[in-house]
């Protein structure tokens, strides 16, 4: 790959305006919302009435259409056709030009703030792309969305992007730490990645060929991000299989491998941010086995999003791959999975985060929890973070010295008090998070007043006598009841060190 001819290309994007609001400019906000459900009508027909530059790169380069090769010369003057055709990013087919890849513009939203790239991927059902091909290299979903958000706002030295697919992740990580490699399976993923840094102006990434930490065998890291293949595919003849998706193990034995290597190859004070899914085999819970997996050196936070029956995991990623039920393949598809979730006894898919630390000392977090519920993602890695220093920071205090210390609650909190008609008080007190994690915490009187009173003034064992004394209870007793209760409500933040 020459990076004079990426380096062209970057002029031409920028000329022609080839941007996110240069796309909504052209075809307007409803057709730009729907390019986002993967629906390319609207964009179409409005870049087909606004010929030009703009219009040409849109529908050749997001929607994946044919073009004239004379239209696309005028809007790509840098880079030529041939140049365009040196990239691979078209083939040239008498006086047409055939799309072999998508260049789209992504805006993105992490720890450091917000921006945007022009991130090159495989043609997709945008592209009208419905059967992908074994090295499909996927371009930017909710999923790197979601694990971008979830990586730790603090810069670092070195990080490392195991299963890079187009590079999205390697190019976050870049804006964290100061040197990040980058390894997959498929020379096609690392390919992308290299055009995309370079597309991008970024450098400092490198590419390694190869599966999980093979790559990396002896090095260690301060920060590791993958959303690696855990996609559980039967390994049956006539099952295809997707580089980007399936690691060609059977079940979740791939999650299992990434999340049990991770302590080998984690600095001192480092930290992991994953995306996977795994199985309940045999009635027995899936967050259990995630827990024999960890590393016992390792701090842990595994965070259940979603669970599926096997039907319904089946038809999501036989969707995924261009199946769907109208198609001859789709019920002998359907059943080569089924067949093999029942031959092996599961009896449900979770689909989730993972967040590991390497602790100044011995392990001070281990949460296994199901969080369905709607979360803000645009606070969720700096949660996170702050959650295992809240757990490393309570780990060194007694009961007593809790009780010394002075807590205030987070400007997100809200109470919300629940009463039936005439009654002379709350049945139900909740404590709900606008940020963090959305969650919701049902507390009793003496719970609600201590946190009510937490306005970092006065210490926690002194408001615990207070409200002892309110209530004609005992201190300690109260006390040996509110305390580890407090921990709990540090840990997810809803109540903070005033140091903080």
């Amino acid at each position: 790959m020459e990076r004079a001819l990426v380096d062209a290309l970057a002029r031409d994007l920028a000329a022609a305006d080839l941007t996110g609001g240069g796309v909504a400019a052209l075809v307007g906000d409803a057709a730009q919302a729907a390019l986002g459900r993967m629906v390319a009508a609207p964009a179409r027909r409005a870049a087909l009435r606004s010929p030009g530059p703009r219009s040409t790169l849109l529908r050749a380069l997001v929607l994946g259409d044919r073009v004239p090769t004379a239209e696309l010369a005028d809007a790509l003057p840098a880079l030529g056709v041939d140049g365009a055709v040196a990239l691979g990013l078209v083939a040239v087919e008498g006086g047409t030009a055939r799309p072999l890849l998508a260049v789209r513009p992504t805006p993105f939203r992490d720890a450091l703030g917000v921006g945007e790239w022009w991130i090159a991927s495989d043609l997709d059902e945008l592209s009208g792309v419905s059967r992908l091909r074994p090295d499909h290299v996927l371009g930017v979903g909710g999923a790197a969305r979601t694990l971008a958000a979830l990586l730790p706002p603090v810069r670092c030295g070195t990080a490392l992007d195991l299963g890079t697919g187009c590079g999205v992740i390697a190019l976050h990580l870049r804006r964290l730490a100061d040197r990040v490699v980058a390894t997959d399976v498929s020379e096609r993923a690392l390919h992308l990645t290299r055009l995309n840094a370079a597309l991008n102006g970024v450098d400092g990434i490198e590419t390694r060929l190869g599966s999980l930490f093979e790559p990396v065998a002896g090095e260690r890291f301060d920060l590791v991000a993958s959303n690696p293949p855990f996609v559980i595919t039967p390994r049956a003849e006539g099952v295809p299989a997707y580089e980007y998706r399936d690691g060609g193990r059977t079940g979740d034995a791939l999650m299992a491998a990434v999340v049990q290597g991770l302590g080998a190859h984690l600095q001192p004070g480092g930290a992991a941010r994953l995306l996977g899914n795994w199985e309940a085999v045999g009635g027995r819970d899936g967050l259990a086995r995630v827990e024999e997996w960890a590393d016992a050196s390792l701090d842990v936070w595994a965070i259940e999003r979603e669970s599926l029956d096997p039907a319904q995991y089946a038809a999501l990623w036989l969707r995924d791959g261009g199946t769907l039920p109208r198609d001859p393949d789709h019920d002998r598809l359907l059943g080569a999975w089924l067949d093999d979730f029942e031959r092996r006894g599961v009896d449900a898919v979770g689909m989730g985060w993972l967040a590991l630390q390497s602790p100044a000392a011995g392990r001070c977090t281990a949460r296994f929890e199901r969080l369905p519920q709607p979360i803000a993602l645009e606070r969720a890695g700096a949660h996170l973070a702050e959650a295992f220093a809240a757990g490393e920071w309570l780990a060194g205090l007694d009961d007593a010295a809790l009780a010394a210390e002075h807590l205030q609650v987070a400007p997100d909190v809200t109470e919300v008090r629940h009463q039936r008609p005439g009654a002379s008080g709350p049945t139900v007190i909740e404590l709900r998070q606008g940020g963090g994690l959305g969650r919701t915490v049902s507390v009793d009187t003496a719970l609600a007043g201590l946190v009510g009173a937490c306005d970092g003034e006065l210490p926690v064992g002194t408001l615990v006598d207070a409200i002892a004394a309110l209530l004609e209870v005992d201190a300690g007793i109260l006390a040996a009841d509110l305390l580890p209760r407090v921990r709990e409500l540090v840990v997810t933040g809803f109540l903070r060190p005033v140091s903080d």
